[in-house]
C-alpha cells in the first residue's frame, strides 16, 4: 500500500461478465481512511461490480485490488434478497456473521435505534414496508461495525425523514464510506470525493469535491476539448484542402501534396476523444387504454398501518380519464400494501371499472420475471397489433437494445429493470396507471423526463413518490394522505 492512510486501491483492474460485457478496464483509484466517496456512474455501467470485487464476491480478469490488512467491509444492498424475505428480524441480522452471535438482541436494538425503527425481532421481514426494509439493510451494515461501509442505492423508498437522518448520521459517522446514489443533493451532503465509472470508456475517474464540482469540472474539459478539437478540424481540412490543390498540378507539386496528406493525418491522431456524457433516456408518452369513459375507479375506505396496528379510514375518492392521484404517508403506513390490494382486486372498497387494463410499476419489480429475457418480457405486454419493431424502437428511446434484450431480467442491474419496466407500461397502453415509488435506482438524469411523462399520461394514475423534485413536475389532481389523522 502506498501510505498508511489508504484502505483500498485499484491497481490497473479489469473485469469482465463473459468476453461481450466488459465492466471496467485498468481501473486505477484509491480511497483513504476516513473519507466518504460517492460512486456513480450511467445505469448498469457496474458500480455495484465495483463494489463486488472490493468485498472479494467477484475476483479481477487482470490487475491488483490492495486493502489494508485486517480491513472489514459490510455492504448494505440496494434490496433484501429474496430467500431472506421468509427470516424474522433475528434471523436476519444473525445472518450477517460468520458465527453464531449471542448477545444479538441488544446490538439489534442499538442499529435500529441508529436507523430510526422499532421492529419485533420476531417480525417477518417480508411484512416490512420498502422503506423500512431499506432501515433494515443499513442496519445489518451497521451491526457489523465495518472498517469500511458500502452504501449502494441507501435513500431508496425512505420517506423524507429517513433521508434526512441517514444524511445526518453519514456527515458524522467516523470511519470509511463508499455510496452508490443517483441523489445528488443527498452524496453532495457529506461527500468528499466522486469516483466516475465511465460506462463507454469502463474507466474509472476521480475527483475531488462533491458531484455539483464534478459536474463543473467534467464540463469545463469537454467544453475546452472541443474547442482544441474545432481547431483541430479547421487546420486539417485546410490541408486536405491544399493537398488536393498540389495533387493536380502535378511534378514536384504532388510531393507536397502527399506531405499535406500525413499532416493531416497526423493532426487528426491528435484529435481528442471528448468524454461522452452519460446518454439520457428519449421523452415519452405512455398512451393511455382507448375506448375509456366516466369512472374508472372508485375508493371508499383505505387500510393502513396506526401505531404498529392495522386500521382503516373512510374516503370518497373517484378517479376518471386524467385525474392523477398522489396516495402520500410515511414509510411504513401501508402505501404499497394498498396498491397491491388494489391491483388483485383484494380492496374491499375499491372498484375497477370493467375492462380497465392497470398497468402497475412495483418498486420491487417483482411484476418482471426474473427468468425471462429482455425482449420475452417486453413481447407479453405488447397488442397482438404491434411488432417487434415498434417493440425495439420503443425499447432503444429506455437505452435497452443490442445485446441487452437478449439478458434475462434476473441479471440485469436495478436500474435497468427499472427502464425495462417503463417500456413494459408505454407497450401496455393500460388504462389505470399506478406507480410505486417510480424513480428507485434510475438515475437523475432521466427524472425529469420519466416526471413529463407522466404529467402528461391520459388515463387515471394512483403515484406513490417521496421525491418531491420529481412530483412536483407532474400533474396531481388529488391527493391522499394516509398519513394524516382523521
Amino acid at each position: 500500500m502506498s501510505g498508511n492512510d489508504i484502505v483500498v486501491r485499484f491497481d490497473r483492474v479489469s473485469f469482465e461478465y463473459g468476453a461481450k460485457k466488459p465492466i471496467v478496464d485498468g481501473a486505477d483509484f484509491s480511497v483513504r481512511r476516513g473519507s466518504k466517496v460517492a460512486l456513480m456512474g450511467q445505469n448498469g455501467a457496474g458500480k455495484t461490480t465495483i463494489f463486488q470485487l472490493i468485498t472479494g464476491d467477484m475476483r479481477p480478469e487482470s490487475g491488483a485490488i490492495h486493502c489494508v490488512d485486517g480491513l472489514t467491509v459490510a455492504v448494505s444492498r440496494q434490496v433484501i434478497l429474496r430467500e431472506q424475505l421468509s427470516l424474522s428480524v433475528r434471523e436476519f441480522f444473525q445472518a450477517c456473521f460468520a458465527k453464531k452471535i449471542y448477545d444479538i438482541d441488544p446490538r439489534i436494538d442499538e442499529v435500529l435505534d441508529v436507523v430510526h425503527l422499532e421492529a419485533p425481532h420476531d417480525r417477518s421481514i417480508s411484512s416490512f414496508s420498502g422503506g423500512q426494509q431499506a432501515r433494515l439493510l443499513l442496519a445489518s451494515a451497521l451491526i457489523q461495525n465495518p472498517d469500511l461501509l458500502l452504501l449502494d442505492e441507501p435513500t431508496n423508498n425512505l420517506d423524507a425523514s429517513g433521508i434526512a437522518h441517514l444524511t445526518q448520521f453519514l456527515i458524522e459517522y467516523p470511519k470509511t464510506c463508499m455510496v452508490i446514489s443517483h441523489d445528488a443533493d443527498f452524496l453532495n451532503a457529506f461527500t468528499h470525493g466522486v469516483l466516475y465509472l465511465d460506462v463507454f470508456t469502463r474507466k474509472v475517474e476521480q475527483y475531488a469535491g462533491n458531484y455539483f464540482d464534478v459536474v463543473r469540472e467534467i464540463s469545463a474539459r469537454v467544453a475546452k476539448e472541443e474547442r482544441e478539437n474545432a481547431r483541430l478540424l479547421k487546420t486539417i481540412q485546410e490541408k486536405k484542402d491544399q493537398s488536393n490543390k498540389f495533387a493536380k498540378k502535378g511534378g514536384q507539386m504532388r510531393l507536397v501534396a502527399t506531405r499535406m496528406r500525413e499532416k493531416a493525418a497526423e493532426l487528426e491522431e491528435e484529435m481528442v476523444n471528448v468524454r461522452r456524457e452519460d446518454k439520457t433516456i428519449r421523452p415519452f408518452m405512455i398512451p393511455a387504454q382507448e375506448g375509456l369513459g366516466g369512472e374508472l375507479a372508485h375508493i371508499s375506505s383505505v387500510s393502513m398501518m396506526r401505531r404498529h396496528k392495522p386500521a382503516a379510514r373512510e374516503v370518497n375518492i373517484s378517479l376518471r380519464k386524467n385525474e392523477h392521484l398522489l396516495l402520500a404517508g410515511p414509510n411504513g403506513i401501508g402505501k404499497s400494501t394498498f396498491l397491491e390490494a388494489l391491483v388483485s382486486g383484494t380492496a374491499p372498497d375499491v372498484t375497477v371499472a370493467s375492462g380497465v387494463k392497470i398497468g402497475y410499476y412495483r418498486q420491487d419489480f417483482s411484476t418482471l420475471n426474473f427468468e425471462d429475457t429482455v425482449i420475452d418480457s417486453l413481447r407479453s405486454v405488447m397488442d397482438v397489433k404491434d411488432d417487434d419493431q415498434h417493440l425495439r424502437s420503443v425499447a432503444a428511446g429506455f437505452l435497452i437494445a443490442g445485446e441487452l434484450m437478449g439478458v434475462k431480467i434476473g441479471h440485469l442491474s436495478e436500474g435497468q429493470k427499472g427502464l425495462v419496466a417503463f417500456t413494459r407500461l408505454v407497450l401496455e397502453k393500460p388504462g389505470l396507471l399506478i406507480l410505486d415509488e417510480p424513480t428507485n435506482h434510475i438515475n437523475f438524469r432521466h427524472l425529469p423526463i420519466i416526471a413529463r411523462a407522466l404529467d402528461g399520461y391520459q388515463g387515471a394514475m394512483i403515484l406513490v413518490s417521496h421525491v418531491h423534485e420529481f412530483v412536483s413536475i407532474i400533474r396531481i389532481d388529488q391527493i391522499l394522505d394516509m398519513g394524516k389523522e382523521e
